[in-house]
């Protein structure tokens, strides 16, 4: 498991743009430390992050409305997934999930992902380009995590 993640990073776990994450530093809502000019962020800042009443609101309405647009959108031009995951596991084991997507992430184009832990439960979502999908996919069934 990584020590400290970036703005990047918890942009794509959370699924919210840098821009709103950087408001969120300005409100204080989201809290790290500069190293070398750029933002670092331990798990326990992200988790504390996460637990704030607004911020779980604006990332559990962002990730809906991902399903819902989706799912409403039937005139694609090119073929397109959406993949839900739900899991029973630890605090760590869902970050250790969460790590492994975000690598995966940073190889696919045209796919969008969030991810979301709560009581026990975590939750992939995974929607854009069918092959990009089918290939992480693959990788996930194919790696410790499904055995």
């Amino acid at each position: 498991m990584k020590e400290t993640y970036n703005l990047n990073e918890i942009s794509v776990m959370c699924d919210l743009s840098t821009r709103t994450l950087r408001n969120y530093l300005n409100q204080g809502l989201l809290k790290g430390n500069k190293i070398d000019g750029a933002w670092a962020f331990t798990l326990q800042d992200i988790e504390q992050f996460l637990k704030e009443p607004f911020v779980k609101e604006s990332i559990r309405i962002k990730r809906n409305s991902k399903v819902l647009y989706f799912l409403a959108d039937r005139d694609r031009k090119n073929d397109q997934s959406c993949t839900i995951i739900d899991r029973k596991v630890t605090v760590t084991q869902g970050n250790e999930l969460s790590d492994f997507f975000c690598e995966l992430m940073k190889e696919a184009e045209g796919v969008e992902f969030s991810y979301d832990y709560s009581k026990g439960n975590c939750r992939i979502i995974l929607t854009g380009d069918h092959d990009q999908i089918r290939k992480i996919m693959k990788a996930y069934y194919d790696s410790r995590f499904c055995m």
